[in-house]
């Protein structure tokens, strides 16, 4: 999901910042050096073929097409993205799902970003996507796959490993809040949920991701895009979370699984820090966390 955006401050200046525009949101991405233009092309042509692959809004995806019943195979990264939906699917009761996407286009979070609400459909349950644990998907009912709470952290990890393959030892990525750093101690800021002209605190991140998740991005008459597929309403317990773990796609998916369960719940199977604000602004924090809260 889009994230509350984070701004960063490293101990060490970096030589190098590129920022540009991709799959409708901001990146960055600073390194010590100038990054060359084929490693810039590699990067941007990996960005597009996981848009045309995992975007729900573009109907010429591949997850577009699973509105239609049949077989369908996906790029390898996608039993390491359904393997942690699933786990979270069960830890959460069901409550964090890949296929909530119908039920946010009716909600009026479409292609089109109508924000008119229809009326709303059953969530199908995991099962619907008779995944077969790697590759490919079968679904036997139209489908409308969103995998927005960890795609784009999985998406971060990749560009990681690319610049990584090309001697890259050191970098921030910054995909709209969504953070993973490698290098010298670097300070991020977290915004302030209801005024993004301030944060709330920071957080001392290396060699780690940081990812948020907050009701205040994407709001539209009484709806918010963090929606409850049980009850079919928007969630109403916490306002935002943050998540430090070793790798994106879980900082990103577990600050969307907090929306659900507590923190305890996720612990026993997952190593993360956290932060977190209610509906109510009660704070609640990881022992472990690296960082200062001003609230």
């Amino acid at each position: 999901m889009d994230l509350m955006t984070l701004s960063t401050k490293s101990n060490k200046t970096p030589l190098h910042k590129w920022q540009f525009e991709a799959l409708g949101t901001s990146w960055s991405v600073e390194t010590p050096g100038r990054l060359s233009s084929d490693v810039r092309e590699v990067i941007i042509t990996r960005l597009q073929a996981y848009d045309k692959t995992y975007s729900r809004f573009r109907d010429d995806s591949l997850v577009w097409q699973l509105r239609s019943p049949g077989e369908y195979e996906f790029p390898e990264d996608l039993a390491p993205l359904l393997r942690l939906y699933e786990k979270l699917h069960t830890l959460t009761g069901g409550h964090m799902t890949p296929l909530i996407g119908r039920l946010l286009e009716e909600a009026g979070y479409d292609a089109s970003y109508s924000f008119r609400k229809t009326e709303f459909s059953e969530v199908p349950e995991f099962g619907a996507l008779n995944w077969d644990g790697d590759r490919m998907l079968r679904p036997r009912q139209p489908i409308v796959l969103d995998v927005g709470a960890a795609g784009k952290g999985q998406l971060v990890d990749i560009l990681a490993a690319i610049l990584e393959n090309n001697n890259v030892e050191e970098y921030t990525i910054d995909a709209s809040g969504d953070i993973k750093h490698r290098g010298s101690m670097t300070t991020i800021g977290l915004e302030h949920p209801a005024d993004v002209t301030k944060i709330v605190g920071t957080a001392k991140l290396q060699n780690q991701s940081l990812c948020a998740s907050a009701i205040n991005r994407r709001i539209w008459g009484n709806m918010h895009h963090m929606f409850n597929p049980r009850t079919k309403t928007p969630t109403n317990t916490m306002l935002a979370t943050w998540v430090v773990a070793d790798s994106t796609m879980l900082a990103d998916a577990l600050a969307t699984a907090l929306f659900f369960v507590s923190p305890e719940v996720l612990q026993d199977e997952f190593d993360f820090k956290y932060v977190s604000i209610s509906m109510m602004g009660a704070i609640d924090v990881s022992p472990d966390f690296e960082g200062e809260l001003f609230i």
